[in-house]
């Protein structure tokens, strides 16, 4: 896997390379859903990665960043050995939430083959809300 960071005037972005392997795919040959949102936990952390954070800092400070909402629009399908891409973008939504967006297209023909989103609520140890350390807010305005 190989990422990009790419800054823009909106909000940074990562793009990973994923080749799909045979166990992410079905009978059919084609990708199993709930891999979709293994993707968009690589997309997550290249993005980090390449804002020189991780989440192993994040929990090495108190803070963890569970998933509270997922949603996933599939637009074609993904099969074995299809080269993806995962353009990944973060956006803080208050002082303890971030969203995460992804677009997955494929190498060849660069088309889009799944949109997702992902909300993050900023919590400690003990899983109460806490705010969002002001090293990721930087980094993700």
């Amino acid at each position: 896997m190989v990422e990009t960071l790419h800054k823009n005037h909106k909000k940074p972005s990562s793009a990973s390379q994923i080749r799909v392997r045979y166990a992410e795919t079905d009978q059919m040959g084609v990708v199993y859903h709930a891999n979709y949102f293994v993707w968009f936990e690589v997309g997550r952390c290249d993005l980090l990665r390449a804002l020189g954070l991780s989440y192993r800092d994040l929990e090495k400070d108190g803070v963890s960043l569970p998933v509270i909402s997922v949603s996933c629009k599939y637009q074609r399908p993904i099969h074995y050995d299809d080269h993806i891409t995962v353009v990944t973008r973060g956006t803080i939504v208050s002082p303890v939430r971030l969203e995460f967006e992804y677009n997955i297209t494929r190498g060849d023909d660069h088309n889009l083959l799944a949109v997702g989103r992902t909300a993050h609520a900023a919590v400690n140890s003990d899983g109460h809300p806490i705010r969002l350390p002001n090293r990721l807010r930087t980094l993700l305005i």
